[in-house]
């Protein structure tokens, strides 16, 4: 069937509502078990460099989960790959509640495995966002997106005490509570996708695309080298998925790190939960303001300006002594909030830039390095801090952030060429 613009406009617009619930529900989900996933690794292990693992595992997985989700949206629409990106999510925070009863790290692993799936699919759904949006408002729409996380992300690490004492009522280790509420609010955003997310706005997107133009969505070749085709002929793709993949190196590796830094001071949970609620609230609560700048002053501008915000926060945290201190809360705001610069812009180009029929493909594989690329500097930050400290890691954390500037100068310099191949048509 042919779409008319109107009927599009209106897929949109409920496409956005219930992406906004269900980032509400994972963010919520999420977050309150990555305020304490290293504390409870270091408890079962005795180790702190073994505690970043528990986030590790957690990257890792969200980026494997990034690829094959992707794969799938690409082939069945977005509703049955979020729907399973979840579903798996709330199994693997199900099973880091076991690890915490039966004192198992390689059971606490597994679970973290799993959980990643419900990043991915947190991060799928800002894509999601732009299938169907208009040129002109498709770094808002994205940004809508990931504001919309605000409200569950926020909130968990605040839960973190209230989930303890839940679990310690019901006779679980109290570490364990916040894995426990983490997967009745997973469980809710699987159900909300699969009983509103319809149509589906990556069918609707497609096939809008092939009344244009018959020939459009279909492409030859597997998904890597459609993507490595795309990369040489599309230079924002390639600046969008390094600046992507390096600004979440940066916040991964200093995030989950600083329970423990401020836990080795003898901060409560509950101010720990505090702080990274700060941070998360960096990381989503501006993004629409994110996403006006991107599509008013460019995606470029603001990449660079989102490098400029992760060095002052490094300045900031790494500073900042043991437990809990303003410098620390101003630190982590800051890093989440380049975060957000870098992210919302990166995305939106890499989005843009590839053209429909190979844009799953792209968003994918921008995801899977991405977290590839944070899961490495998440196991290279708990050596950093084991043996080094809290400010060796932030200033190699510095040092990603210099890569992040060199992809916003190259996306600048591309987009300024004649020929930047940009898709400027709707993304119908």
């Amino acid at each position: 069937m042919r779409w008319p613009d109107h009927r599009v406009a209106q897929v949109q617009r409920r496409t956005l509502g219930t992406l906004v619930v269900t980032q509400s529900l994972g963010g919520l989900g999420l977050t309150i078990g990555i305020a304490v996933a290293a504390v409870l690794a270091e408890e079962i292990t005795g180790s702190a460099e073994l505690a970043g693992l528990a986030q590790t595992t957690q990257v890792l997985g969200a980026a494997v989960a990034s690829f094959l989700l992707a794969h799938l949206m690409g082939r069945r629409g977005r509703r049955p790959g979020l729907v399973l990106g979840y579903l798996l999510g709330a199994a693997g925070s199900a099973l880091c509640v076991v690890a915490g009863v039966v004192d198992s790290f390689a059971v606490l692993l597994a679970g973290t495995v799993l959980l990643g799936s419900t990043t991915a699919a947190n991060a799928q759904s800002r894509y999601a966002a732009t299938d169907l949006a208009r040129p002109e408002h498709r770094a808002r729409s994205l940004s809508l997106v990931v504001w919309a996380t605000t409200v569950g992300a926020v909130a968990g690490p605040n839960l973190t005490g209230p989930a303890g004492s839940a679990a310690a009522g019901l006779g679980l280790p109290a570490l364990t509570g916040p894995f426990l509420f983490g997967t009745i609010g997973i469980l809710a955003a699987a159900v909300v996708i699969a009983l509103f997310m319809r149509p589906d706005p990556l069918t609707v997107a497609k096939q809008a695309a092939l009344d244009r133009d018959p020939v459009v969505a279909t492409a030859a070749g597997t998904s890597w080298s459609r993507v490595v085709a795309t990369v040489r002929t599309r230079p924002g793709v390639g600046a969008g998925i390094a600046a992507l993949a390096l600004a979440h190196a940066v916040m991964i590796a200093v995030m989950v790190m600083t329970p423990l830094h401020m836990h080795h001071g003898g901060a409560s949970l509950e101010v720990i939960g505090l702080v990274i609620s700060v941070h998360v609230l960096g990381m989503f609560a501006l993004s629409p303001v994110v996403g006006w700048a991107a599509d008013r002053f460019g995606r470029p501008v603001v990449m660079g300006l989102g490098a400029a915000v992760l060095f002052a926060s490094l300045f900031l945290a790494g500073g900042s002594p043991d437990g809990a201190s303003v410098r620390i809360g101003a630190g982590l705001f800051l890093l989440g909030l380049g975060w957000s610069l870098c992210t919302v812009a990166a995305s939106t180009l890499l989005s843009e830039s590839a053209p429909i029929e190979v844009r799953t493909d792209v968003q994918g594989a921008a995801d899977l390095v991405m977290g590839l690329t944070a899961a490495a500097a998440g196991v290279v930050a708990g050596v950093v801090m084991g043996r080094l400290g809290f400010v060796a890691l932030n200033i190699f954390a510095a040092l990603l952030v210099t890569g992040v500037v060199t992809a916003a100068e190259f996306a600048r310099r591309a987009a300024a060429r004649p020929d930047a191949a940009v898709d400027d048509v709707p993304a119908l």
